[in-house]
C-alpha cells in the first residue's frame, strides 16, 4: 500500500484506520475501553500536527510535534496491549520516527 507523502493525510489515515480496527473487535469491556484510548491518542497525533503547522513561534512547534509524538507513542501502548494489527504497529512507528526526525531538525 502507498503511503502519502504529506503527513496530515497519513496521520488522518492511520487514526480512520484505528477507528475501523476498533470495530472489528469483539465487544467486551476491555476492548471498549482500551479502544477508546486508542481513539483518543490516534486522532490527537494528526490534531497536533496540524496545530503544530500553524506555529505562533519555533517553541510552539517543537512542543506540538512532542505532543504528536507522545501520542504517537500512546498510540503504540495500546495497539500492543491487545496485541493488534502489524500494519498499524509498523505504520504508527513510522509516524513516530518521522515527528521525531522532525523535532531534531528544527531544535537544531
Amino acid at each position: 500500500m502507498h503511503k502519502p507523502y504529506n503527513l496530515e493525510e497519513r496521520t488522518f489515515l492511520f487514526a480512520k484506520e484505528c477507528r475501523l480496527y476498533i470495530r472489528t473487535l469483539p465487544k467486551n469491556t476491555s476492548n471498549i475501553e482500551d479502544g477508546k484510548q486508542l481513539i483518543r491518542s490516534s486522532g490527537s497525533i494528526g490534531a497536533n500536527y496540524i496545530e503544530a503547522n500553524e506555529k505562533l513561534s519555533d517553541k510552539d512547534l517543537i512542543f506540538r510535534l512532542k505532543i504528536a509524538r507522545k501520542e504517537a507513542k500512546e498510540s503504540k501502548y495500546w495497539l500492543q496491549l491487545k496485541s493488534l494489527s502489524e500494519s498499524l504497529l509498523f505504520e504508527i512507528e513510522e509516524l513516530r520516527k518521522i515527528l521525531s526526525s522532525i523535532i531534531t531538525k528544527t531544535s537544531s
